[in-house]
């Protein structure tokens, strides 16, 4: 017979837990560029669609199925759950949003510059295969959990293994482009620390289902005291490794940085779920301030000496702190710890299972990445990661359709004379546009103004740069000429825009013939159809440099 408090219990851990795909989606999504928002919805939501499909699939048995040899469950299609005091589908829905967390830790590492279609790939892989197999070593009754391993609610099961998986996804793709010049990482800042924060707290919300509904049972007096101690160890533990980040990074950087301390707080939420369970409330204090420092550090490691691209800190957060946490459960365990008399038995064993399933699942993720990308290539161009994910991937102009895009010009800066990283610029041929009659207009200096596609930038810019135009102002713009706009759909309905988006290039040259910036202008712009852009010239009778006395063409010289 089925508890029914037990049940409910579950059940409502359950929808705690899937509102953390919410978390996630606004995490990602606040942390990264408006230009990609859609891009990282529709992952995270596809996340749960195909990581749902895939455990029910097969994923399931192979986790909780009967054993073999403490390595994998039997594999059996379609198993819906294995009943106790709940009721086999119960069980498996809660399994299922956890299968579903670890698959969308990924999303945020291999942001703005992976193709959606590959990216389905992965996700469904790894719910159908690789995440159950580790999971069924430490709950389904493998090796490790024969070997007496505690990972109560899931710091390696789920967040070690999803961050693990992001920092090979992040590594096989690449970083995006601009976040490294001359080998120094470059700031590409998210568009939206507000979202971001609302992330942060949802995810908070949410864990109190995620670690508090782990002991699938709410009868008894003895279960009761333990979810109540498990909620007061969770917030202990996520409020003690926020305060640190804030205190460290407030040292480290001269004031208390924002993004960071959001990422302290996942930090310490983390690490404490492992050992939510067998920890005091003093030891959940312990663990979050080691995972305050342990944040910090870990972006700075990832980003400035690895250089792997993680925009989110996906791998930082839930790798990093899901073994960190994991291990220190052979620390702060009340019964069997170092601390508390017992040895180095279990610390040794909880080391063992972090480095044994971190090993199995860089391993099987690598091989994953790889075949994806040699098949069906894992990365989009470069001029689609520059105009955007929304638009390549999507089709669609902005997430924002009522406020005005500008795109974050400043990430594609190059050094004078030096071509930005994009595609090899293209021989075009002019030879049927016909030749152009510049007036002499007489004056020594002239200012030229290019109105262009904003996904023609980069490489209008290269060959500026190429002819020695290394000064220049741009400016993001709406406008239409015989085009009228742009058709798009939206919820499968016809979308006339009146405006389309583009860029004004400004620059004032002497030394470099007009000619030569107008050549240069259609070799980059010129596709033939309407819309290229235009080119317009205009005198320029003087000019002054601020800093000092110098005027005409020496105040345009750069020192």
């Amino acid at each position: 017979m089925f508890s029914s408090v037990d049940t409910l219990w579950t059940l409502l851990g359950t929808v705690l837990v899937f509102f953390m795909q919410a978390g996630f989606a606004m995490v990602e999504t606040g942390f990264t560029r408006a230009k990609n928002a859609a891009n990282i919805i529709m992952k995270n939501l596809m996340d749960f669609v195909l990581g749902s499909l895939g455990f029910f699939l097969i994923g399931y048995s192979i986790m909780f199925g009967d054993d073999i040899a403490g390595i994998i469950g039997t594999p059996a299609l379609f198993m819906e759950g294995l009943d106790s005091t709940i009721p086999g589908t119960v069980h498996f829905m809660f399994q299922n949003v956890f299968a579903a967390t670890a698959a969308t830790i990924v999303s945020g590492a291999v942001a703005e510059r992976t193709k959606f279609s590959s990216y389905l790939v992965y996700s469904f892989i790894i719910s159908l295969l690789i995440y159950p197999i580790s999971g069924h070593w430490i709950w389904g009754g493998g090796w490790l959990a024969q070997m007496g391993f505690i990972d109560f609610a899931g710091s390696t099961a789920v967040h070690m293994v999803g961050g693990v998986a992001a920092l090979v996804g992040a590594a096989v793709v690449g970083p995006r482009i601009g976040k490294y010049k001359d080998g120094k990482a470059q700031v590409i800042p998210g568009h939206n620390l507000t979202i971001g924060a609302l992330g942060v707290f949802i995810l908070w919300f949410a864990w109190f289902g995620f670690n508090g509904a782990s002991t699938v049972a709410a009868t008894g007096d003895e279960t009761l005291a333990l979810i109540g101690t498990i909620f007061l160890n969770t917030n202990l533990s996520a409020v003690s490794a926020t305060l640190v980040t804030l205190l460290f990074t407030w040292k480290k950087y001269g004031k208390p940085d924002v993004s960071m301390t959001l990422n302290g707080s996942l930090a310490g939420l983390v690490a404490i779920t492992a050992g939510c369970a067998v920890v005091s409330p003093f030891g959940a204090i312990a663990i979050g301030l080691i995972a305050g420092f342990a944040i910090v550090l870990a972006v700075e490691f990832v980003d400035q000496k690895l250089k792997f691209d993680d925009p989110v800190g996906a791998f930082s957060v839930h790798g990093v702190n899901g073994a960190l946490g994991t291990i220190l459960v052979g620390v702060f365990a009340t019964d069997g710890g170092l601390l508390y008399g017992g040895g180095f038995n279990m610390l040794g064993v909880q080391a063992l299972g972090v480095a044994s399933v971190a090993a199995y699942t860089a391993g099987s993720m690598y091989v994953v990445f790889k075949v994806i990308q040699k098949t069906m290539g894992l990365r989009v161009t470069a001029e689609e990661e520059i105009v955007g994910m929304d638009v390549a991937e999507h089709g669609l102009t902005s997430s924002y359709h009522d406020f005005v895009a500008t795109t974050a010009f400043e990430d594609y800066v190059t050094d004078s004379n030096k071509p930005a990283e994009i595609p090899a610029i293209q021989e075009v041929d002019l030879s049927k546009v016909g030749a152009f009659k510049l007036a002499d207009s007489g004056y020594t200096m002239n200012k030229v103004e290019i109105i262009a596609n904003p996904d023609k930038l980069e490489r209008l810019k290269a060959e500026l740069n190429a002819i020695g135009v290394t000064g220049m102002t741009v400016t993001s713009v709406h406008g239409y000429g015989l085009q009228k706009g742009q058709q798009t759909f939206y919820r499968g309905a016809k979308a006339e825009g009146n405006l389309l988006p583009k860029v004004r290039i400004e620059t004032i040259i002497s030394e470099v013939p007009v000619e030569e910036v107008i050549r240069a202008a259609r070799r980059a712009l010129y596709t033939g159809h309407v819309g290229d852009g235009k080119v317009f010239v205009s005198p320029v009778a003087d000019a002054f440099r601020i800093s000092n006395s110098d005027s005409g063409p020496a105040a345009l010289k750069y020192y």
